[in-house]
């Protein structure tokens, strides 16, 4: 009985955090900073979250396959920025029991800096930009993962929400 409890905790906990990222992505959607060489994805800042709870990973990367499909990503974006995603969430999983939320946001901030400018280079027909969309992607991530992640550490920290 407290198996199959646990194994239904995990999956809501992973539908609402997947849930939460589309609706983010959509807001940051509104303003034309959801996707492109600028992104400002409202929705990284819950990529802290798997310091907290291993449910995170297939929530964020779910969250994130879903919000590239439905705000109309190219079929590049939706695999391999989802596989950054991924690859984000894992490893900051792995640095959880430092306790950093500063190291845990590296992962998806690198991830998403070494991967997302060659996908966008590919969608865009953009060659040689590699190290400008590294630059325009990097500071998005940083502000989204590094600087709203740590608040949201923080806020669940303090308030030991998880």
């Amino acid at each position: 009985m407290q198996n199959n409890k646990s194994q239904t905790a995990y999956l809501t906990t992973a539908g609402l955090i997947a849930a939460i990222y589309v609706i983010l992505t959509f807001v940051s959607q509104t303003v034309g900073l959801a996707s492109g060489a600028i992104q400002f994805r409202l929705s990284e800042a819950l990529t802290i979250l798997p310091m907290f709870v291993p449910a995170a990973i297939p929530g964020l990367t779910i969250g994130c396959v879903l919000a590239n499909i439905l705000t109309g990503c190219a079929v590049w974006d939706v695999v391999f920025g989802s596989v950054a995603t991924l690859l984000g969430a894992l490893g900051t999983y792995l640095l959880r029991k430092t306790e950093n939320p500063f190291l845990g946001c590296l992962p998806p901030i690198i991830a998403n800096m070494l991967i997302v400018p060659a996908v966008l280079m590919k969608v865009y027909g953009a060659p040689e930009t590699y190290w400008y969309l590294m630059l325009t992607v990097g500071i998005g991530e940083v502000a989204c993962c590094g600087v709203l992640g740590v608040i949201v550490y923080k806020v669940i920290k303090k308030r030991n929400l998880l």
